[in-house]
């Protein structure tokens, strides 16, 4: 299918429109970063603003020579012209005395034309017109004509604009564009000041678009100053205004915005017409900080002019927040009644959900009680069957020790009847053949209950560890490292660990434990705190951890 020509033609401008429009909005954005960082570091560059300044003060101090030091000043009032009118003003005065001193009349109208451009500035125009009309065109050098009018442009152009009669604004108009025409015939074609004003007088007799074309073909390939890249991007601004284009507008008021607050610039429009147009698109929050620091900035100049242009924004921004705050109302009883019919259905919707949530609540509550009552089913079982489980291994191990002590009981006692029979018959040999004093001597012997009390400790030692193989290694498991019992001989036990076997036999009363072990009762409870204090744990627990060994 043949797509018709125009048509084609039509898209193609439409998506290169598209594609500047995108390149326009890259280049605001990534402008208004640089302007909100070069505010956000104001301090730097008014303190090299500072540095300028005191530099310049020591070289007038330390210079000697009185027309080096006129120069000096000269240099001081161009950084305090756009900066402190005060203190422009207060140098000024200085010149006019020393350019007296010096006795050179070039120097004291220089001087003089100076305050003259201060009262300009700060709108005290009868008072700079005093001044400007002493001083005569022919008795000025050529190089003094270019800022004597300027001075005067600059003069009646603020009258033009100030005057409240036509008639009145009418002819400082046309004195304007005579001073115009005046600066463009004293300056080079080449030089700025011929360069802005063409542009200026361009935009004033309705042809802005020449005027972008004189200043961006000046601008091409110039190496120029800030503070001069700033009154080019005014001047651009200007005209990019008059010819509609609002979004180039918008770049040029920002490029000469950041001019003049890196050049410590203080006495500008730029800042204070960027905010107006930013209040026009609705950025209140941005255009309210610009406007604040454009009137801190105008008030620390002391710049009257600049504080009643912007006091005379203020029904304009005033305008546009009204509106804005209008249309705000508007959204917001949009917005009111929308959330009202949702806020009635979430109601009816919250109350068929609240009639299924108590059918649900009461299912839920008979399976909580159903359940309830498992778990304590299952909770009973489960004890019982733990209770069970112990009773059993109670009852497992208690056959165990029945069986093993048993056993052995009977073949100790055995043992014990044959020793017995025995020692009858040595006594019955002895009482036969008379011999008494060795007969004493067999009854008061203690060797045969030594011995026998050695076996049925071995025995017992060898019974216990048959049952409890780690109980050593178990029981100082539950002692500090280096508290350990080790007893002298593998496979027996020392007192100590007699006493905690027969505690984990379940023979817990001392006085048995003494009897057993033929110990005096005091004995044997000092061993037990011993070993107590002896415990890695809580040492009243090392008892009841000792009953667990084995098991």
């Amino acid at each position: 299918m043949t797509i018709p020509l125009k048509r084609l033609i039509f898209s193609v401008v439409l998506f290169c429109m598209c594609l500047v429009a995108r390149a326009d909005k890259v280049l605001v954005d990534s402008l208004m970063d640089q302007l909100e960082d070069v505010i956000a570091h104001r301090e730097v560059f008014l303190a090299a603003k500072e540095k300028r300044l005191e530099d310049l003060y020591a070289a007038l101090k330390s210079e000697k020579d009185e027309r080096k030091r006129f120069y000096l000043l000269t240099d001081l009032y161009v950084e305090y012209h756009p900066f402190n009118s005060d203190s422009a003003y207060n140098v000024s005065l200085r010149q006019e005395t020393l350019a007296k001193r010096i006795g050179d009349p070039v120097l004291v109208t220089n001087a003089r034309m100076n305050r003259a451009n201060i009262l300009c500035t700060t709108g005290m125009y009868s008072e700079t017109l005093a001044f400007m009309d002493t001083m005569r065109l022919c008795m000025l050098p050529e190089y003094l004509h270019p800022y004597y009018y300027h001075i005067k442009r600059t003069l009646y152009g603020l009258l033009a604009d100030h005057a409240a009669f036509p008639a009145e604004k009418r002819e400082y108009r046309i004195k304007t564009e005579m001073y115009r025409d005046s600066i463009m015939k004293v300056n080079a074609p080449s030089s700025i000041p011929y360069v802005l004003t063409k542009a200026d007088a361009l935009n004033n007799s309705g042809n802005p678009a020449e005027a972008v074309r004189v200043l961006k073909g000046y601008l091409e390939g110039k190496d120029i100053s800030v503070h001069e890249q700033a009154i080019c991007a005014w001047t651009l601004s200007e005209s990019y205004g008059l010819l509609g284009e609002r979004d180039a507008q918008k770049v040029q008021l920002l490029i000469s915005s950041i001019s003049d607050l890196r050049s410590t610039v203080r006495e500008y429009v730029s800042l204070r017409q960027l905010a107006l147009l930013l209040y026009e698109e609705g950025d209140l929050n941005r255009a309210y900080d610009f406007m604040k620091i454009a009137l801190e900035d105008a008030t620390a100049c002391n710049a009257r002019l600049r504080i009643i242009e912007l006091n005379n924004s203020y029904p304009m921004i005033n305008a546009v927040y009204i509106d804005t705050v209008q249309k705000q109302k508007m959204e917001l009883k949009k917005t009111i009644i929308i959330i009202t019919v949702l806020i009635l259905l979430l109601v009816l919707l919250m109350a068929y959900l609240l009639k299924q949530m108590r059918r649900i609540s009461r299912a839920r509550k008979e399976i909580e009680v159903a359940y309830d009552r498992l778990n304590e089913l299952t909770d009973k079982l489960k004890s019982s069957n733990e209770k069970l489980s112990e009773a059993n291994n109670a009852i497992a191990e208690n056959s165990e020790l029945k069986e093993v002590y048993i056993g052995r009981y009977m073949d100790q006692c055995l043992g014990y009847i044959e020793k017995i029979d025995s020692y009858r018959k040595s006594v019955g040999k002895l009482l036969k053949s008379g011999k008494l004093e060795e007969l004493k001597k067999l009854v008061k012997s203690t060797s045969m209950t030594d011995d026998e009390l050695k076996l049925f400790y071995d025995s017992f030692d060898k019974t216990f560890l048959n049952l409890f193989p780690t109980f050593v290694e178990d029981f100082n498991a539950l002692l500090l490292p280096e508290e350990a019992i080790v007893p002298k001989k593998a496979g027996t036990l020392n007192t100590e660990l007699r006493i905690f076997a027969l505690i984990r036999l379940g023979i817990t009363d001392s006085d048995k434990i003494a009897k057993f072990l033929r110990y005096s009762l005091t004995t044997i409870y000092n061993y037990r705190t011993k070993v107590r204090n002896k415990a890695l744990g809580d040492r009243n627990r090392l008892e009841a951890e000792i009953q667990k060994i084995g098991r």
